[in-house]
């Protein structure tokens, strides 16, 4: 066989083949929402009858490779990573390296039909690089937080040496698309590269989970409970939600699931204050146990400075909580203010207490809104939001 041929050959493979390599740093119980989301992306093309390999980090107590839920993991070394919650520049770069070296391998090996690459740094190169020398085509996922974080000063859009980065990662991508439409306007407004860019939201599967009693989850009855979930970061934005908790009855109190760098300094904060027994700090739970937690609540809290898309929404969605959420980011897409939540601005604690105060005082109101949030969650069924990646590559 001549040089034209197995190269042709090579080309029906992969027009033909029903496998998808996924690239993420982070994948459950790793990382934050990112990871979630393409779980659930993953699911939804395992669903549709494809076969998905997912790269991503190893950590102690995870096997290099395992099958679940249909889809094969693999975990690359990540040296330097401090805890499940957050990566660390060390481990980012390290990720960076392995997965190239095992992407190689199986790109060798098992003829994918194309690459969804999760983030634009650090996963970013990896997908390019893959792409690149096994000519396949890359579908890029940006996030939102590798791309623009407020919070961050070392955030990919106020430094130039990772613009360019994340410029190089646009212009590459066979496709660029983004969660909402803060994300995409911020791809706009803060990088170089013109390249179109598709407004895919994140998709979302509902869990199944045991409901259980307030007792056993060491709430109390006649409590009015506020939640948040999340990670522990400045991001989240949690110190305000702490300090509006303070302006608010006696008997209102929160639960905050998650853990993360901050939490010894929010828990001084609470104590300092004077609000330390009116909160539950659940740290890392499983997802039923979170579930459980939510559909014990009274209203779903979002602080965050700014959110990529907010994944935390759609749960509260699901289990028909009303939602209070920041202004500024990709959750309002999913949130018509006055209509399926309330919206508030970034860091104004005021405001915050304002309109958790109206619902805590409004029964009526709170079961308008909850219901009319629930009835958006079937535009984001994962073989929905699956087949429109699909449709990217002419499938």
């Amino acid at each position: 066989m001549n040089r034209s041929e197995s190269e042709r050959n090579l080309t029906e493979n992969r027009q033909t083949s029903h496998r998808i390599l996924l690239v993420n740093y982070e994948c459950p119980p790793l990382g934050g929402g990112g990871g979630v989301a393409a779980w659930k992306l993953a699911k939804g093309w395992v669903a549709l009858g494809w076969d998905v390999d997912y790269l991503t980090s190893k950590y102690p107590g995870l096997s290099a490779r395992e099958v679940v839920e249909g889809i094969t993991v693999y975990r690359v070394p990540a040296w330097g990573r401090k805890d499940r919650a957050t990566a660390t520049m060390l481990s980012m770069l390290c990720y960076v390296i392995s997965a190239i070296l095992k992407g190689i391998q199986l790109c060798i090996r098992r003829h994918y039909r194309f690459i969804n690459t999760h983030f634009a740094i650090p996963s970013g190169p990896v997908g390019a690089i893959l792409s690149t020398v096994f000519r396949l085509p890359n579908i890029l996922s940006v996030h939102g937080g590798d791309i623009y974080d407020p919070s961050k000063t070392m955030s990919p859009h106020r430094h130039a040496a990772l613009r360019s980065v994340v410029n190089a990662m646009l212009r590459q991508a066979s496709n660029v698309v983004s969660q909402s439409s803060n994300t995409h306007d911020n791809v706009r407004k803060y990088y170089n590269a013109s390249v179109p860019i598709e407004i895919i939201p994140l998709a979302y599967e509902s869990i199944d989970f045991p409901e259980k009693e307030r007792s056993g989850l060491g709430m109390e009855e006649g409590i009015f409970y506020l939640i948040s979930t999340g990670r522990l970061v400045e991001r989240k934005g949690y110190r305000y939600l702490i300090e509006a908790l303070s302006r608010l009855p006696e008997k209102v109190s929160l639960i905050i699931i998650g853990d993360g760098p901050l939490l010894a300094s929010l828990q001084e904060k609470a104590t300092t204050i004077g609000v330390a027994d009116h909160i539950i700090w659940t740290g890392y739970v499983t997802e039923e146990r979170k579930f459980q937690y939510l559909r014990a609540a009274d209203l779903y809290v979002l602080s965050s400075l700014h959110e990529g898309f907010g994944i935390v929404i759609q749960e509260a969605m699901q289990v028909s909580l009303p939602i209070v959420a920041t202004n500024y980011g990709g959750q309002v897409d999913l949130i018509d203010d006055g209509y399926t939540g309330l919206l508030v601005p970034p860091a104004d604690v005021s405001a915050l207490a304002c309109v958790i105060r109206r619902l805590y005082d409004d029964p009526v109101l709170r079961e308008i809104l909850a219901q009319r949030a629930h009835k958006k969650l079937t535009a984001f069924m994962p073989s929905l939001i699956a087949t429109r990646y699909l449709e990217l590559i002419g499938e």
